[in-house]
């Protein structure tokens, strides 16, 4: 169960850092899509809230203990901190980047979950994949991709 508990507290710890990345976007972003990506950045973090919570929650529901503490993601995480973005273009570039990267991660935690006979971890993941293709498609798409 190691192996599950670590792959769903990569999951908290990637989301937590995409959190607070996309508050940094939504705070910083200028240009002439100020008003589109301003708006979507809060629509991306408010999502990542939400996907952090879960994650802890069924972690939790199968015994695990979810990390907790900034010091705690930084430790886990795969992800990494945003690198001062200050272009628009280097945003959606790089939040497109780290949804394949977070896409990667939860094939994974499905794989693990499925080795542990947790559907139900299992069919988390694979949800969230869905949303993270529809997502790296539209970032894409606003890159001209």
């Amino acid at each position: 169960m190691e192996k599950l508990y670590s792959a769903l507290n990569v999951q908290i710890a990637n989301w937590s850092i995409l959190y607070t990345k996309l508050h940094r976007y939504h705070w910083f972003v200028k240009g002439p899509f100020f008003f589109a990506l301003h708006e979507k950045f809060e629509e991306l973090y408010n999502e990542a809230a939400e996907v952090v919570d879960e994650a802890a929650e069924r972690l939790l529901a199968i015994g695990g203990t979810p990390a907790a503490t900034l010091k705690e993601y930084l430790s886990v995480a795969t992800l990494e901190e945003s690198h001062g973005e200050k272009k628009a273009e280097d945003m959606v570039a790089g939040l497109a980047a780290d949804y394949k990267h977070l896409k990667e991660q939860l094939i994974s935690l499905a794989q693990a979950a499925e080795e542990h006979e947790d559907q139900v971890t299992a069919d988390f993941a694979i949800g969230l994949i869905e949303k993270l293709d529809a997502h790296i498609w539209m970032l894409n798409a606003y890159l001209g991709e």
